[in-house]
């Protein structure tokens, strides 16, 4: 049983809007065939090599694979036109938090909302951490929102996993955000992203970074140095539990800091500034926003037609790239297929057996598989729970 064919652009429908993000595109996109939207990254290829990001864009592409959370964008397809390579991604229309942070009134937000993006983003950095995976660049711009209010981490260009038992060095990240270990080039492993949630409680909080202030111009060696010599100041926005957990998550010390001990993730839910909020209500996906983004809004500056995307010139592809290419448009990703023809009811339409193009024969009630000559027990346990479920639905509804 597998997809009638290989994704291309042909199957997408774009819409004409793009928004513009260093070497990438983001615009809208629909599936032509199920009529799911979905939001379209593409990478010049160009660019990608003028840059040499060739690792960073498979890396993120390879990360996105192995991760499937409600709080993390999700990868749907990977392909390659003549000139781009293609991440098609989760939707998510809401704008993202910085926009929402500093364009929407009195900078920052209030307590609840604090802690219900707070909250959520806990979740997904316990999803990544769980596939040993360090995100290292939490800030608000990569804090994305989707249509009903909810956030998701997106732009793992810069995660890495982490060896089972071993610590890894890199000095990434985005000035301001990044935890004194990564200033330092010390080994870390997934301390970095609790100093990041820290770094966005307080802007969400404060309506600035705990490092600059707001438009403020200062060296990147200035910041650098707060972050490693200066302790954060607290307004009187901050509440108590506020403060507290801001404080424990900027530790200097990453082992002393919230989220790096032995209780990890589970540590830092159980903090007080937390304890309005339901986990497993949140996992569930059944907490309601208390901010719903209003759709016939458009929460972003930088909108620009494609066709505005400036070139790059000097820069030939050959047979090397292609084989990077080869390893990066693999088609679709098995989570989120299933979930789109589970979602959009298209399952048999756009699924083939065989070369005459049968519908598969576990789809096809009407001829149930020989079971007696078939090899796989999978298929023959499968037929006879099927088989006893009928019956037994049968004996429950007769007179």
């Amino acid at each position: 049983m597998c997809h009638r064919r290989f994704l291309t652009c042909c199957d997408l429908k774009l819409k004409p809007e793009t928004w513009s993000c260093f070497s990438s595109q983001v615009c809208a996109c629909q599936v032509r065939a199920t009529g799911k939207m979905y939001a379209c990254k593409k990478l010049e290829k160009k660019r990608i090599k003028k840059r040499k990001g060739e690792s960073m864009a498979l890396n993120e592409k390879q990360i996105l694979e192995k991760v499937n959370s409600r709080f993390v964008v999700s990868l749907a397809y990977a392909y390659e036109t003549k000139d781009a390579l293609c991440l098609v991604l989760t939707i998510m229309n809401g704008g993202d938090l910085k926009f929402h942070i500093y364009n929407m009134g009195t900078p920052g937000f209030d307590k609840d909302r604090v802690q219900f993006y707070a909250a959520q983003i806990c979740c997904g950095l316990e999803h990544l951490h769980r596939e040993s995976i360090v995100y290292r660049d939490l800030k608000p711009e990569n804090i994305l929102l989707d249509d009903n209010g909810h956030i998701r981490i997106s732009d793992l260009g810069l995660a890495i996993k982490v060896p089972d038992g071993e610590l890894i060095r890199g000095r990434v990240g985005t000035v301001g955000y990044m935890a004194p270990e990564v200033i330092n080039n010390e080994k870390y492993a997934m301390s970095p992203d609790w100093w990041g949630l820290g770094c966005l409680i307080y802007e969400m909080t404060a309506g600035r970074s705990p490092f600059r202030a707001r438009k403020e111009r200062v060296k990147r060696e200035e910041v650098e140095r707060r972050v490693q010599e200066e302790e954060e100041e607290y307004n009187e926005k901050f509440t108590e539990d506020t403060k507290a957990i801001c404080r424990m998550l900027l530790t200097k010390d990453p082992k002393q800091r919230l989220g790096c001990k032995v209780d990890r993730a589970e540590g830092v839910k159980a903090h007080s500034f937390f304890k309005n909020i339901n986990f497993k209500r949140m996992e569930a996906g059944i907490v309601e926003p208390p901010f719903v983004p209003d759709p016939r809004a458009v929460y972003c500056k930088d909108v620009l037609d494609i066709e505005q995307f400036s070139t790059v010139k000097g820069v030939n592809l050959d047979q090397t790239d292609n084989d990077f290419y080869s390893k990066f448009a693999t088609g679709s990703v098995s989570i989120p297929w299933q979930n789109e023809m589970i979602e959009t009811e298209c399952f048999r339409d756009l699924n083939v057996f065989g070369a005459q193009g049968m519908i598969p024969p576990d789809l096809d009630w009407n001829h149930p598989p020989d079971v007696f000559n078939c090899t796989s027990k999978l298929t023959l346990c499968l037929y006879f729970t099927s088989k006893a479920q009928i019956t037994s639905n049968i004996q429950k509804t007769s007179p």
